[in-house]
C-alpha cells in the first residue's frame, strides 16, 4: 500500500487539480477550510451539516493523498542518500 501511495503521485496531483479545486471560479475547498476555521461569513448562519463534511472529504482527500505521497517520496530519497 505504501508503494502505491508513493508511485501514484501523478494521479493524486491530477485529482487535486481537478476534483480538489472544483468549481474553478473560486476553489470550493478553500471556502470549506475557511468555514471549518470559523472565519467565513457562512459560519454564523448555520453549522456544517453532514453534506458539508462529505464535501470537505470529497474535495480534500486528493490533497491529503498528494501530501502523503510527496512526504513518502521525500523520505525515500533521504534514506536512499544516507551514507552507510
Amino acid at each position: 500500500m505504501i508503494k502505491q501511495l508513493k508511485d501514484n503521485w501523478k494521479l493524486f496531483l491530477l485529482a487535486s487539480l481537478t476534483l480538489g479545486l472544483a468549481p474553478f471560479n473560486l476553489p470550493h475547498i478553500l471556502g470549506k477550510i475557511e468555514w471549518l476555521l470559523g472565519g467565513s461569513a457562512f459560519s454564523g448562519t448555520h453549522a456544517m451539516q453532514a453534506k458539508d463534511w462529505f464535501d470537505v472529504l470529497l474535495h480534500g482527500s486528493p490533497w491529503l493523498l498528494l501530501i502523503i505521497s510527496i512526504v513518502l517520496n521525500l523520505f525515500a530519497l533521504k534514506t536512499k542518500n544516507v551514507p552507510k
